[in-house]
């Protein structure tokens, strides 16, 4: 059967799904578009909005099993969608969760046949959910990744609490470091690295080809996607892919997009001085609404970079491809293409934003596309008419 993901809140997801559908956010091991494939041994395509589809060619079948992907998987929701027979939808009281059947019958979804979930079922619905329920989504992607599958072995020299919690993947490698898996797994993934003197307490993927630099030290729950490269101290922190923090300077309860570099010495505070809950821009209602939240850092799109000795403040939100260089501490909301990190500074032309993109791309050999850069130019537009 052919499976298409859908979300109906990219935009409560900005500035993360800015650049990407929501399919392809990480939070645990895997990408929420990896889960489900790996749950469903198939691929997946991914339907999102106009200016993105061109990046995520859509699959389209006679019968199709159509997943919310704002919902993390469970077995109740897992059993439910295998179970879905043509023209009928599972739904949480008035949002549609997964539904089976042609393109045409999913629009008109709400006249068809309704199965309710009797348990309420985990949805991500603003950035910061991603960090709050990374510890459920790391146990769920360990279970799932290691079944039946035997680790390979940790180097001796090293401190290891709870061996059993460790999975290591091929090439893999640990020199002289400390892991605490003790509560929480720790999840080393294809030629991954942990560098001499790392403290590490789970839980942690470190996933394919991504090195936790000499004497850094990682709280959980953390995730380091793919090909990235962090250091300093890092606590409940999710990097989706190919950036880096390679340096010392704190991060915590935040999430950090791809492509994106944190100068040495960035720091990024978590907490009010005054211990208040923290408030946080939403793209939805246009102004700061409550989190809920004590701690909570800073989310930052695709592509931005930030020069040494940045200062970020309690929840802001950093927009993509921005080059962040300012004083003082960078305002709690940067727009996207902005050249200083200035409240009202200066806009990168859109060949400089060209530039900076394949520079950075082509150190990991991935070229920068037609498509991508189509995406880029509306992302301009749309900022330019605001």
């Amino acid at each position: 059967m052919n499976i298409v993901l859908f979300a109906n809140n990219e935009k409560q997801m900005y500035p993360l799904c800015f650049t990407r559908a929501f399919g392809d956010l990480r939070m645990g091991i895997f990408t929420f578009r990896e889960r489900w494939e790996k749950l469903f041994s198939t691929s997946i395509s991914c339907l999102t909005a106009d200016y993105l589809q061109d990046l995520y060619p859509l699959m389209l079948e006679q019968d199709n099993l159509f997943i919310n992907s704002a919902y993390f998987p469970t077995h109740d929701f897992i059993i439910g969608l295998r179970n879905l027979k043509p023209q009928q939808g599972i739904w949480e009281n008035s949002e549609c969760l997964g539904f089976r059947g042609s393109w045409e019958e999913f629009q008109d979804k709400e006249n068809l046949d309704k199965i309710q979930l009797a348990e309420k079922q985990l949805k991500i619905n603003r950035p910061y959910d991603l960090f709050m329920n990374n510890q459920q989504a790391l146990l769920f992607d360990f279970a799932l990744a290691t079944k039946d599958r035997e680790s390979a072995e940790i180097p001796s020299g090293n401190k290891i609490i709870g061996r059993e919690n460790i999975f290591v993947e091929e090439g893999a490698k640990v020199t002289f470091a400390t892991l605490n898996a003790s509560e929480v797994p720790i999840y080393l993934g294809k030629n991954s690295e942990i560098m001499e003197g790392a403290v590490i307490r789970g839980g942690l993927a470190l996933c394919e080809k991504a090195t936790i630099k000499m004497g850094a030290k990682i709280y959980g729950e953390t995730t380091i996607g793919p090909h990235c490269k962090v250091g300093g101290e890092i606590k409940n922190v999710i990097f989706n892919g190919f950036s880096n923090k390679a340096h010392d300077g704190y991060l915590g309860n935040s999430v950090v997009g791809e492509w994106c570099n944190l100068g040495a010495n960035t720091n990024a505070s978590n907490l009010r001085n005054d211990y208040g809950m923290v408030d946080l821009w939403d793209y939805t209602e246009n102004k700061y609404t409550e989190t809920g939240l004590q701690f909570c850092g800073v989310f930052i799109g695709d592509h931005s970079k930030l020069a040494i000795n940045s200062k970020i403040n309690t929840g802001s939100v950093i927009e993509g491809f921005s080059n962040i260089f300012a004083e003082g501490f960078i305002p709690r909301k940067v727009p996207m293409f902005n050249f200083s990190g200035k409240r009202n500074g200066p806009k990168l032309k859109l060949q400089q934003v060209f530039d900076s993109a394949e520079n950075t791309m082509k150190r990991r050999n991935i070229p920068l596309s037609d498509a991508y850069k189509k995406m880029i130019t509306y992302l301009y537009n749309l900022k330019n008419n605001q």
